[in-house]
């Protein structure tokens, strides 16, 4: 029989036991587990080993459903498990990149780069071996080698936003400009391209410009660029600012315009019909609108200087760093394949599902 004071020991020693056991489980589940930030509902993750990036400002989605962004840092992309930065081919040059937009060819997966020194394509993967080419004032027609904003269409149709105009490239043949009377070469330089979409044929281009609206262009029937109509708010619609920074066109065709002063929508080709307007007082997050995307439900996303707007046609709802969000300021979203919003911002990126936040810093 023990002792009474051999049984306290007994006791002791295994509580003593129970509470270091309870402390190495709790310690090994932290060192496994996501970060938690107290200050929001969202999950805090690492990229990894050798990226730094926090300015994540443009934003594609491709074949595989791997997520790619232009960062002060470079090309990076996450393929769902694995994020990388993409700088080990010295020939493709990663910095001063103005936007990336992303396209599949009968020749394969393709990465598209605005830079000051032309429009490069890269085949994917992108690596030490990667083939690419770079189109320039020397070996293109393109109108200048600043290029400042990129779109593709349908069937090889693509189109490039320089300091001096408009330039398209339709299956490898560049199309000649006849909207010069409209839209002369001195009109790129008073007001900068900002943003561009294309219609959902890829025929059609809307520019958004920094002062002078939404310029509207299209592919026509001889091989040329043709100027179509202006979108700007001294005509007699509902624009509810001059300078755009972002537009997107929904998949029932709506042309989604985001301002300084709010969102517009228009619906059809008529430009002095079919307009409405949003801003805070309707529910936006703030008038600033810095980028758009929808989802295949038909969910609209608004990137924001103040927070991350969703409209699902009737509701609005506001999500901020409060939420999860790594930044209220928003710079790119895209939309993969599985209605996963990913939302670039100056802070690091977040991924949106299903409500709930991951941010990456």
């Amino acid at each position: 029989m023990y002792s009474i004071n051999k049984m306290v020991k007994v006791l002791k020693g295994r509580i003593a036991c129970s509470i270091k056991s309870i402390l190495i489980a709790s310690l090994t589940v932290c060192l496994f587990l996501p970060f938690i930030d107290a200050q929001t509902s969202g999950i805090v993750q690492s990229f990894g080993e050798g990226i730094s990036a926090k300015k994540f400002y443009s934003s594609a989605i491709d074949e595989d459903n791997s997520v790619w962004f232009l960062t002060e840092a470079g090309i990076i992309s996450f393929d769902g498990t694995k994020w990388a930065l993409h700088n080990s081919n010295p020939k493709l040059a990663s910095a001063s990149l103005k936007d990336l937009a992303y396209d599949v060819t009968s020749n394969g997966q393709e990465l598209w780069l605005a830079s000051p020194s032309g429009v490069t394509v890269a085949a994917l993967p992108i690596n030490v071996k990667s083939g690419f080419a770079t189109f320039n004032t020397e070996n293109s027609k393109i109108s200048s080698n600043n290029v400042l904003a990129l779109a593709m269409g349908k069937k090889e149709m693509r189109w490039f936003g320089t300091d001096k105009g408009i330039s398209a490239l339709n299956q490898g043949k560049w199309l000649s400009n006849s909207y010069d009377d409209k839209y002369p070469e001195a009109l790129f330089q008073i007001f900068p391209i900002t943003s561009m979409a294309t219609s959902n044929n890829g025929d059609s281009l809307y520019v958004g410009s920094q002062g002078g609206g939404v310029m509207r262009v299209y592919r026509n029937n001889v091989d040329a660029i043709s100027g179509a109509s202006e979108f700007v708010g001294w005509g007699p619609i509902l624009m509810p600012s001059d300078t755009v920074y972002s537009i997107h066109i929904s998949a029932d065709g709506i042309q989604w315009i985001g301002t300084t002063k709010g969102v517009a929508r228009h619906t059809g080709f008529k430009t002095l019909e079919g307009w409405t307007v949003y801003t805070t007082a309707e529910g936006l997050a703030d008038d600033l609108v810095q980028a758009i995307n929808s989802d295949s439900k038909g969910n609209l996303y608004f990137g924001t200087v103040n927070g991350l707007s969703v409209f699902d046609g009737t509701k609005w709802t506001t999500y901020r760093t409060k939420d999860g969000l790594a930044s209220n300021n928003i710079l790119t979203i895209a939309v993969d394949k599985k209605d996963v919003i990913w939302v670039g911002t100056d802070n690091g990126v977040s991924s949106l599902r299903n409500g709930k936040f991951i941010s990456y810093r």
